[in-house]
């Protein structure tokens, strides 16, 4: 078999493949908005069964024997183009998934999807009991991944794994590592408290309940939709809806979804978290569809993921410019803020306080959330905390870090769907994603001149189309960290963030 013919069958065969998960993705967006209450139980045995299939597909003798058709052919001999990065990616993929025995990969599927199911009920009734064991069975399980996937080798020119725990990052973050994050995060920890002091002691406060007055969920629900118009978010290639918890997720070309959610009386949760989530979709809207079922028309990590999503609801969502255009469209809508100043609106939107709940938590403080549930995992994952411990662990985390601790464990440990879901190595992205953010922030305003201005006229096209140009039109072809260096020049750091940071809320705090 010729190269050529070995890597036709890859591309068909993955994109079949890519189908058959599409319909998981389906699936797992009906099981967060619309199924009825007596349809988790067959909902769990249908992801086990589909995840049944696809670790059958992934793990196919012959992809191993295509993949050794291709590589070292001259198909591959230019590392960035399109069938190189399909073959690199395709690699791993399949030495992970034939790592994970078909029994491990059935009832994870299953674990998870009950364990959601259970998450969604048991929060609002504050069951952290209940909900522990479903959480155990995740937690075992993951593990178990995790030791087996330490066990492989890692990708060539990645940083050895030190402990399972890096396996797991892998799957989200290609190329980052525990040790790295921890030294990461120590950066951040230190120029953000100093920041945080500096603001708590500022005599200037924002008003904050301006922003907990009336806010019907149906306004808020038409001006969600005219700002994702706006913005850029095709509503002919996707739809919002409302969920117990925001996410995206893409069907596939044509269908990219989102979900936020609305309280009546507070404005920020279903707005800023609609702006989150249109971030996502614009990243997956913006994806070569030509490469559509393959590495090179995917995403290249959830860190860049999150850089995207984070950049539309604070970068773009949380500035003056922003809301120059947007509040009297706002005050129409919402007849609560009728007497509102704009920059006594601007300056709430923005206040900074310690609190208990990350995706309401203001940009300076965000990531101390994220380094407790960083930390927290660490723990779990090198055995040095139980389950059964990890609420009080979680609390006094809370009160060292943020100098707050929940009163109950909806507010507290049972607040994300992450863990319910097995996703153990995800939030470090967020962070990730910050600092990604705001350095391919500063680098397209220094490509194109004042964004802010561009916001207040309502132009947010020029934008969009240098992050599809520079990021999203890439996929995969390289990996996180070269693409922050290529796009901005530099290697990822936490200096253009603070530096955002500094200068925002000096001006906003009178500093």
């Amino acid at each position: 078999m010729t190269p050529e013919a070995a890597y036709q069958n890859l591309l068909e065969f993955q994109r079949e493949t890519a189908y058959l998960a599409s319909l998981g993705a389906l699936a797992a967006w009906d099981q967060r908005t619309m199924i009825p209450k007596k349809g988790h139980a067959h909902r769990a045995k249908q992801m086990a069964a589909l995840a049944k299939l696809l670790h059958g597909r992934m793990t196919d003798p012959r992809i191993g024997e295509w993949l050794e058709r291709v590589e070292g052919s001259h198909l591959v001999q230019d590392p960035f183009s399109d069938a190189a990065v399909n073959v690199r990616e395709w690699r791993q993929a399949y030495e992970r998934a034939r790592a994970i025995p078909e029994r491990l990969a059935v009832e994870l599927a299953e674990a998870e999807s009950e364990s959601e199911s259970y998450w969604e009920e048991a929060r609002p009734k504050d069951d952290w009991q209940g909900f522990l064991p479903y959480l155990k069975r995740v937690f075992s399980l993951t593990r178990e991944k995790a030791e087996i996937l330490y066990a492989l080798p890692v990708p060539q020119g990645d940083p050895p794994y030190g402990e399972p725990y890096d396996a797991l990052l892998e799957g989200y973050e290609p190329g980052m590592r525990a040790a790295e994050l921890l030294l990461l995060f120590a950066q951040l920890r230190q120029g953000l408290a100093g920041l945080l002091d500096r603001i708590l002691g500022s005599p200037k406060r924002p008003d904050t309940t301006l922003l907990h007055r009336s806010y019907p969920k149906e306004a808020q629900r038409a001006f969600a939709l005219e700002l994702l118009q706006a913005c850029g978010y095709d509503l002919e290639a996707g739809r919002l809806d409302p969920t117990a918890h925001p996410f995206e997720i893409s069907i596939g070309p044509g269908d990219v979804r989102i979900t936020t959610r609305y309280f009546q009386d507070f404005f920020n949760a279903g707005i800023f978290g609609t702006l989150h989530e249109m971030g996502h979709a614009l990243y997956e809207q913006g994806l070569p569809p030509e490469h559509w079922g393959t590495p090179r028309g995917e995403a290249v990590s959830l860190g860049v993921h999150e850089s995207q999503s984070r950049t539309w609801e604070n970068l773009v969502g949380r500035s003056l410019g922003f809301w120059e255009r947007f509040f009297p469209r706002a005050q129409a809508h919402f007849p609560s803020l009728e007497g509102v100043g704009l920059e006594d609106f601007h300056f709430a939107v923005n206040a900074v306080a310690p609190s208990l709940i990350r995706v309401e938590a203001d940009e300076v403080t965000y990531n101390l959330h994220i380094l407790v549930r960083l930390e927290l995992e660490l723990a779990l994952f090198r055995g040095e905390l139980s389950l059964e411990d990890l609420p009080g662990a979680w609390a006094e985390k809370y009160r060292a870090y943020l100098g707050v601790a929940p009163r109950d464990y909806k507010d507290g440990v049972m607040q994300d769907v992450h863990w319910s879901g097995g996703l153990f190595g995800y939030f470090p992205t967020y962070t990730l994603g910050n600092l990604y953010a705001a350095q391919f922030f500063a680098k397209a305003e220094e490509e194109l001149g004042d964004l802010e201005g561009l916001f207040r006229l309502g132009e947010f096209r020029p934008f969009l189309d240098w992050t599809r140009r520079k990021i999203h039109a890439e996929g995969s072809r390289f990996r996180p960290k070269a693409l922050v260096e290529r796009v901005t020049g530099a290697p990822p750091s936490a200096g253009p963030f603070l530096a955002y940071l500094e200068g925002k809320y000096r001006a906003l705090y009178a500093l």
